[in-house]
């Protein structure tokens, strides 16, 4: 059995799908893309994207009863490859000790035409 998570502290979904869900001792995010919650809006800059959407999977972390110290698998989609170094300038600023395991990849297009979106999925 599943529950969904959901915040106000991070976007609403933009489709038929769930902030995130928890199963079991497991959260597992939905992609995050950087918009501010507050504002709606995505800033232009990968940095500032990929910084929103790591806080973006903070709040629904702890809107769960977990933590970014928690999180073991990471999922970060890029636009272009070329943002690979500014993005983990950012990324590796909300991680502690041992980092998550991660993939990286590049794609073609993303919702709203993101520079960066990612996922992750941690414990409780």
């Amino acid at each position: 059995m599943s529950i969904a998570i959901s915040t106000k502290k991070a976007p609403a979904a933009i489709g038929p799908y769930s902030q995130g869900v928890k199963a079991g001792n497991l959260i597992f995010t939905s992609g995050q893309l950087g918009i501010d919650p507050e504002t709606g809006i995505m800033p232009p800059a990968v940095e500032d994207q990929a910084r929103n959407s790591l806080q973006n999977i903070q709040a629904i972390l702890e809107a769960a009863g977990s933590g970014m110290d928690r999180v073991f698998k990471t999922v970060v989609f890029l636009a272009d490859m070329k943002d690979f170094a500014a993005v983990n300038a950012v990324y590796e600023q909300f991680f502690t000790g041992t980092f998550p395991a991660r993939s990286c990849v590049q794609v073609a297009r993303l919702p709203k035409d993101a520079l960066v979106e990612i996922e992750a999925v941690a414990m409780i």
